[in-house]
């Protein structure tokens, strides 16, 4: 072997049999994100059943993601090499299994090992989904097999919410595992049944690459349990983070050195010299970030500010992924014509998610639900705007033979800034807080008689003092506390907001530098089809 890309299999036939077969692939994708989230979001309820800390809770959430992720990186190169087929039931088996398993085990070490194993399995689901779109779809369709995995990316997790909530209020914490079990077995009917049996190519462990696995799934292991758990520890206050985070950076470059050299690799590296799978990459971790923190803004206001619980706020994540199902291939059939160039497509998308960021940031105590509506269905609109052209623009540059390669590194990316869109999230509202309450903290101090009532009776929690300065109820001053806090919150939430406004335009500057033209459904690696004239 002499580690180039091998030589494309011949191409199946685009029947109903191979779609049914690729419907399973996505249903087995969703379920996994419908999975990622449910530990957080019922964490009170597991740790009641398992008699745990908070701080052991949080190890459950982590231990998931930095799973998660770093299967996206070895996935591909397994589903080559035992078959795509055969590596896509056996990891929705072990998903499925696991999920059956998880609500019965109370020793925690067990649960915490069986949630690692899931993040394994539902890590490796999201990059099958890719490869077959990338491998059996024709040029016509290969946009809405995309469409179906860009619903992956936002789908799931504005979804999660909504399920979990319903299922720890209404039935049982179990059942937020238990709810993929019937999914992943239509998936698994749909995926043997549809999906063609390629020859298994065990020569490909001759040369494996064990060090790049080890260097880059650690690594990146590393990273996200330092993000999951750097503001809870204090961040380089902590020697644990900074260790982890040392740790990582050396790992992370030992095994992109290694990748580039090696015969084999899981990434390959050499493709970053093509402009638009660069700027895919970066535009992605890009959207994401935007995307998926505009998406949690609102429910940190409804649970940190109005004190509601998931259930209570659960409608305006699902007012973001249940409409994605249709936007997603709308879009994808308006990027199919001819005269369209995807790159208009992303810079609108930005410049929506832009707009309800600049809406976002009026935020005030006195808003309700209905206030965020138009703020999410703008979301819903924007989000699959810009994830569709990426992957159109990006996959335009991909050889079919490429393909397992380009999905380890947009798989790898993807998870990564997921995790890292909650991380800054926390971060920046948790500091911009801390800011605000100084702020209001300082000017009530210096302009006391503000808040102070003519007599005792009409104090407030306004009004707490009394007019010498002193404090005229402890439950006054206490409500006034709340008051402060609640202001502080929703200010940081208001500059979250406009953080991410920033992060849009970037987006769109970028865009305007990187990318080139690509005409659907061709590939830039094809000989260029010039436009009728008046196209």
């Amino acid at each position: 072997m002499n580690g180039q890309p091998a030589a494309a299999p011949a191409p199946h036939p685009f029947t109903l049999r191979l779609a049914l077969g690729l419907v399973g692939v996505l249903i087995a994708a969703l379920s996994s994100g419908l999975n990622d989230r449910v530990t957080d979001i019922a964490l009170a309820d597991i740790r009641a059943a398992l008699g745990i800390s908070y701080d052991q809770g949080s190890w459950l959430i982590a231990g998931y993601q930095a799973a998660e992720v770093a299967a996206m990186m070895i996935a591909p190169w397994f589903a080559v090499t035992l078959s795509l087929r055969r590596f896509a039931l056996a990891v929705a088996f072990g998903f499925g299994l696991v999920a059956a398993l998880l609500p019965f085990v109370t020793h925690y070490p067990l649960f915490l090992a069986l949630r690692v194993l899931q993040g394994i399995f539902g890590g490796a689901l999201p990059p099958l989904l890719m490869t077959v779109a990338l491998r059996f779809l024709p040029p016509p369709f290969k946009l809405y097999g995309l469409s179906a995995y860009a619903l992956t990316a936002t789908f799931g997790p504005n979804m999660a919410a909504t399920l979990a909530a319903f299922w720890t209020d209404s039935v049982g914490w179990a059942f937020v595992f238990w709810q993929v079990i019937p999914a992943m077995l239509i998936a698994m009917l749909l995926i043997g049944w549809g999906i063609p049996q390629d020859p298994t190519r065990f020569e490909r462990f001759r040369q494996i690459d064990l060090f790049g696995m080890a260097t880059g799934c650690s690594g990146v292991a590393l990273l996200v349990l330092a993000l999951n758990h750097g503001e809870r520890l204090d961040w380089l206050s902590s020697p644990l983070i900074v260790c982890m985070l040392l740790t990582s950076a050396a790992l992370l470059i030992v095994f992109l050195i290694n990748e580039w050299f090696h015969p084999l690799p899981l990434f390959r590296l050499q493709m970053l010299s093509r402009p638009n799978f660069t700027h895919g990459l970066l535009t992605l971790a890009g959207v994401l970030l935007v995307a998926l923190s505009g998406s949690a803004l609102p429910s940190a206001y409804f649970a940190q500010v109005e004190g509601f619980r998931t259930a209570q706020f659960a409608p305006l994540a699902l007012a973001i992924g249940a409409p994605q199902l249709l936007i997603a291939p709308f879009m994808a059939m308006l990027l199919n014509i001819r005269w369209l160039d995807c790159r208009w497509m992303l810079t609108c998308g930005a410049l929506l998610l832009a707009a309800s960021c600049i809406m976002g940031s009026q935020v005030t105590t006195d808003w309700a639900r209905e206030n965020f509506w138009l703020i999410q269905t703008m979301q819903a609109f924007g989000q699959p705007m810009m994830i569709l052209p990426v992957l159109m623009s990006a996959t335009s540059v991909v050889q079919p033979p490429e393909g397992p390669f380009a999905s380890a590194m947009f798989n790898t990316v993807r998870g990564f800034s997921s995790v890292a869109a909650g991380t800054l999230v926390e971060w920046f509202i948790s500091h911009r807080e801390q800011f605000h309450s100084h702020i209001l903290l300082d000017g009530a101090a210096s302009r006391g008689w503000l808040l102070s009532a003519p007599s005792a009776s009409e104090a407030s929690a306004t009004a707490p003092l009394l007019p010498d300065g002193s404090i005229s109820t402890t439950e006054n001053i206490g409500r006034f506390a709340t008051l402060v806090k609640h202001q502080a919150q929703v200010l940081s939430i208001s500059d979250a907001y406009l953080m991410l406004i920033a992060f849009a335009l970037l987006l769109i500057l970028l865009t305007a530098w990187l990318p080139k033209r690509v005409w659907p459904p061709q590939t830039l690696l094809q000989q260029p089809v010039t436009p009728k004239p008046g196209i």
